[in-house]
């Protein structure tokens, strides 16, 4: 076990860091004249949007940025330069010294090997534990994450645990050769508010208990106050502002500090006129599945992933639903779109359209649309932005000139027209979430499903995304169902709200009202976690 003790000098040091990236015959400025110290046990913030330079500068300490990355400047661990060390020296320390933490789990664990290989890899290479004394570390890491019964998890796929259980898993294996420095980079950003208050208790409790230096990254300031020691504000590959955490709330200087510490979704919807037609009516929904067991896979069980769901929508109406994951939320609006199977009535325009073929789906298609969480995984990459926002045009037979429609609704969801030639890979998160409400809105749909279309952007994108979804549902009359975890976005969006809990609706009726005066415990945790968080993290 390294060092646990406090000292005066800096375990990392970075100065002047600058990294741009040269591709063809152009060279872009990632990061310019970045300094900073981390010391042991202190938790230092590096805060901003994306596209700041945060995570390239968090990938500089021990080089692993893309071949074409030109870096100038000193990185030092334990007084070593990083930005000159050897490959031998990098393997030394990645992974065993420095240790990384990384946003989305799903894509950092291997899918095809079970969490037990995957934490020894690390304990074989830089401790040479195996076998027997390797299984006892890996249970005891499991356990220090807050994996319940970790032995019966040994054998478990990334796909078998949820999201909290996956991030967790990617801590113990960050934590698996006792770091002296740990970088988490947007760790809790796709987590539900209790999984999120859970995971930062976690870090704080093992940084206290190891005397680890803690680089966190994020754009979500509301983390930052509850977990950080000093924070650095990152703008445009520059840091614009660094202090102690108390004294950058309390009075930060620079107007782009400012402007994070003011991003927040507000306001409420607006009222939903009272003779407004009912779009879509939901009766007894209920989605199972089956577990089979047995040599002739006989069904044994099943898996009530949503329990008797009741809900009306009216047009310019927003229902939001919210809970923990694995919940049912999703599969609950998967049903809605009738993308899986269900049970109970599901009237949408007057219709139930519950026993449909999908044949006979595909003319109300176009009427009821779904924005999904991440738009890089659900926009092709091999189509440029013209064909992907066109594409339902032609699928419904609409008539008229696709490209002036492409370039109509590129203007409404505030993008340059000009761009639509480009591909998604050429877009910030927050604009090709735009381009994923295009693709929904061009069809100009009754209904539209928005399945966590928030949780992966930053707070001042954030803010613009809601200001968007408010101005299309108030022009078109549109009815939302608004899937989240974040109970801020929800709030400003929401006229009624669907609370839900291992499948069952345990609380439903008017947001405000349910804001105001929740009347379960689970609720009343959930807002808890989302708007007091300071009483249960740290």
């Amino acid at each position: 076990m390294k060092d646990t003790g406090k000292s005066l000098e800096p375990i990392l040091s970075v100065r002047d860091l600058r990294i741009a990236f040269a591709q063809g015959g152009a060279v872009t400025e990632a990061v310019r004249g970045v300094s900073f110290d981390l010391a042991p046990g202190e938790t230092l913030a590096l805060v901003g949007e994306s596209g700041s330079g945060k995570s390239v500068t968090a990938l500089s300490t021990v080089r692993l940025l893309a071949d074409n990355a030109r870096v100038t400047g000193e990185i030092r661990y334990r007084g070593a330069d990083m930005a000159t060390a050897g490959a031998r020296a990098l393997r030394a320390v990645r992974g065993n010294d420095i240790s990384f933490i990384f946003q989305e789990p799903m894509t950092s664990l291997n899918p095809l090997h079970p969490i037990a290989r995957q934490i020894g890899e690390s304990l074989a290479l830089h401790q040479g534990l195996t076998g027997a004394a390797a299984r006892a570390r890996i249970i005891e890491l499991l356990t220090q994450v807050g994996i319940r019964d970790p032995e019966s998890r040994l054998g478990a796929y990334p796909h078998q645990l949820s999201g909290g259980q996956r991030q967790r898993v990617m801590i113990a294996m960050a934590l698996a050769n006792g770091p002296d420095v740990l970088i988490a980079d947007e760790p809790t950003t796709a987590l539900d508010v209790t999984i999120q208050a859970q995971i930062l208790t976690l870090l704080a409790d093992i940084q206290k208990a190891e005397g680890m230096g803690m680089l966190f990254i994020t754009h979500n300031l509301g983390i930052v106050r509850r977990i950080a020691d000093r924070v650095a504000v990152m703008r445009a590959g520059e840091i614009v502002e660094t202090g102690p955490t108390a004294a950058i709330f309390a009075d930060p200087r620079h107007p782009y500090t400012r402007a994070l510490l003011a991003a927040e979704p507000t306001g409420a919807p607006e009222p939903v006129a009272r003779d407004a037609a009912p779009v879509l009516e939901t009766k007894d929904l209920r989605v199972w599945f089956p577990i089979r067991a047995g040599l002739l896979r006989r069904t044994v069980g099943h898996v009530k992933a949503v329990n008797h769901a009741d809900l009306a929508i009216r047009a310019g109406e927003t229902l939001g639903v919210v809970g923990e994951s694995g919940s049912g939320k999703t599969t609950l609006a998967l049903a809605l779109m009738r993308l899986i199977s269900s049970e109970g009535r599901i009237v949408f325009l007057g219709r139930d359209i519950q026993g449909w073929r999908n044949r006979d789906l595909r003319g109300i298609r176009g009427d009821m649309q779904m924005v999904f969480q991440d738009p890089y995984g659900s926009l092709s990459p091999r189509m440029t932005i013209e064909q992907i926002v066109a594409e339902g045009l032609g699928v419904h037979g609409h008539a008229g000139d696709p490209a002036e429609r492409v370039i109509d609704i590129l203007r409404e969801v505030g993008l340059d027209p000009e761009t639509r030639h480009r591909y998604p890979h050429e877009f910030s998160g927050g604009q090709r979430q735009r381009i994923a409400i295009a693709r929904a809105m061009i069809l100009r749909p009754k209904l539209v499903v928005l399945d966590e279309p928030t949780s992966a952007l930053d707070m001042t994108v954030q803010v613009q995304i809601v200001e968007l979804l408010r101005l299309l549902q108030r022009k078109y009359g549109l009815a939302y169902v608004f899937v989240s975890h974040d109970l801020r976005v929800v709030r400003a969006l929401a006229h009624r709200m669907l609370v839900m809990r291992n499948g069952d609706v345990v609380e439903a009726g008017d947001a405000a009202e349910i804001f105001a005066a929740p009347k379960t415990a689970y609720t009343r945790a959930l807002l808890a976690a989302a708007f007091d968080m300071d009483t249960v993290a740290r």
